[in-house]
C-alpha cells in the first residue's frame, strides 16, 4: 500500500520529498496544518504592538509563517482516494486553496473557523486576529456528521495549555482534531498529516483507531511527538 513508508509511522523530514514516497490513492483523509503566510505587519496606527511582534517573531523563528509551496497540492490530490482533506489556513491562503481545489478540481467545499475568545488584544483601526479558518475540501465522500459535530464553528480559548505542554506555537485544541476525523473518517482508515508539528493529528488518529502517518522536519517536534504517541 505505503511505498518506504509503514503505516503508524512518524518520518522526520521535508515534507515536500518525503510524500513523494507514498503510493497514489493510498491516503483515505488528509487533516493538515501547514505554514500560514505571516508577515511582519502594523496597526492601523502604523505600529504593531509589543505582543503581536513577539507573536510574529515566534512564528518566524518556528518556519510557520512563510506559508507553503503550491506545489505540494498536487501530491496531496495524487495520494488520496479520493479528495477529502482539511487544511487550516489564515485569510491571506482561503483564495488560493479555493482557487486550486474548487476551481481547478471542482470539490465541494466547507469553510470552518475557529474562534478564540481570548484573542491578543490588539488591532488598531483593523478587524482583531481572533479566528483561524479551516477549510474542508471533498469530492464523492460522505460525511458522519451528527447534530453535535457537524457545526462550522468552534468557541474555545487559545490552546495555551498544550502549548505549554508541548512547546508549538500553532498547535490546535486534539477536540476539533478529533471532530474533523471524526466526521470525515471510519475505523482503520489511513489518515495523513505532512505538517505534523508536535503530534496532535497523529494522536487523535491513534485515539479514534485510525491508521496514521506523518511527516515533521523539526527533530525537536519530532521527539515530542513520538513521546506523546508512547502515552496514548
Amino acid at each position: 500500500m505505503i511505498k518506504e513508508v509503514k503505516l503508524n509511522s512518524i518520518i522526520l523530514g521535508d515534507a515536500y520529498e518525503v510524500i513523494k514516497k507514498i503510493d497514489s490513492k493510498s491516503i483515505d483523509l488528509i487533516v493538515t496544518d501547514p505554514p500560514y503566510l505571516i508577515s511582519k505587519g502594523s496597526s492601523g496606527n502604523g505600529r504593531i504592538s509589543k505582543q503581536m511582534l513577539k507573536l510574529t517573531n515566534e512564528l518566524q523563528d518556528s518556519d510557520v509563517a512563510n506559508g507553503i509551496k503550491l506545489d505540494i497540492l498536487d501530491e496531496f490530490m495524487r495520494i488520496m482516494k479520493k479528495p477529502n482533506i482539511y487544511i487550516w489556513c489564515n485569510k491571506k491562503q482561503i483564495l488560493p486553496y479555493l482557487d486550486y481545489f474548487v476551481g481547478i478540481h471542482k470539490c465541494s467545499f466547507e469553510i470552518l473557523t475557529w474562534i478564540k475568545t481570548n484573542p491578543i488584544p490588539t488591532c488598531g483601526r483593523n478587524y482583531m486576529n481572533d479566528k483561524e479558518y479551516c477549510l474542508y475540501f471533498r469530492k464523492g465522500i460522505s460525511l458522519h456528521t451528527t447534530y453535535q459535530t457537524g457545526k462550522t464553528y468552534w468557541i474555545t480559548p487559545t490552546n495555551v495549555k498544550d502549548k505549554k505542554l508541548y512547546g508549538h506555537p500553532t498547535i490546535k485544541p486534539i477536540d476539533i482534531i478529533k471532530t474533523l476525523i471524526q466526521n470525515s473518517s471510519a475505523p482503520g482508515d489511513v489518515v495523513f498529516d505532512c505538517f505534523l508539528g508536535s503530534g496532535t493529528t497523529a494522536v487523535a488518529s491513534k485515539e479514534l483507531e485510525r491508521n496514521y502517518i506523518g511527516i515533521e522536519k523539526n527533530s525537536d517536534y519530532y521527539e515530542i511527538t513520538l513521546q506523546r504517541l508512547l502515552s496514548c
